[in-house]
């Protein structure tokens, strides 16, 4: 065989569905999806001086750098298994973490300028900027859920459909921040 002669084997004419898509192979949506993730991971993966910080402790930026969370210790909270601060631009929102009963999953909900207290559901509706189960990634790429305080904190969060609440929020736009942060979060330092 020469240098340029390559066989690609096609099945014969009427023989295999994949001449129709010129012979590939059916399209796997996800596993390109997956890929990315993979690689931006590892351009990203935090040093090993934060592997002993707990989560509670923890801070993270978004793959743009437009958005700063930072985890705080809850206290004595019954409902809230994990708080924290997510920054964008100029604009504080305060976060929270409530394990739901019936499916086990971290529920964070970001909030700006919420009444303290005792509130109605409208009002807490009305300051709600995102609601969301919040996914780990370790160092393998296994993803998981965000553990409670008390535990090593994950290298990476993926705070799934951020960015699209957040477009939609009244805290994007003419007074509030005009960059979206990633969905993807990755550790960047442990408060002390």
């Amino acid at each position: 065989m020469g240098v340029n002669s390559y066989a690609i084997a096609l099945p014969p004419c009427g023989g295999d569905v994949r001449q129709d898509r010129g012979g590939q192979r059916k399209a796997r949506p996800f596993a390109h999806l997956a890929f990315l993730l993979r690689a931006a991971l590892a351009a990203l993966l935090p040093s090993p001086a934060f592997a002993a910080c707990p989560v509670e402790l923890a801070t993270y930026r978004d793959i743009d750098g437009v958005a700063e969370l930072e985890f705080r210790p809850t206290g004595q909270s019954a409902a809230v298994t994990n708080s924290f601060r997510l920054i964008v631009g100029e604009t504080v929102m305060d976060g929270m973490v409530m394990w739901s009963a019936e499916v086990a999953r971290p529920n964070g909900i970001v909030g700006r300028d919420c009444p303290v207290g005792d509130a109605t559901g409208e009002e807490l509706e009305a300051c709600t900027l995102w609601q969301g189960v919040i996914y780990t990634v370790d160092k393998q790429g296994a993803v998981g859920l965000l553990p409670a305080e008390g535990t090593p904190a994950p290298p990476t969060l993926i705070l799934s459909d951020l960015a699209h609440a957040l477009r939609l929020s009244p805290a994007f736009g003419e007074n509030g921040f005009d960059r979206l942060p990633q969905d993807v979060f990755t550790m960047s330092g442990c408060q002390e």
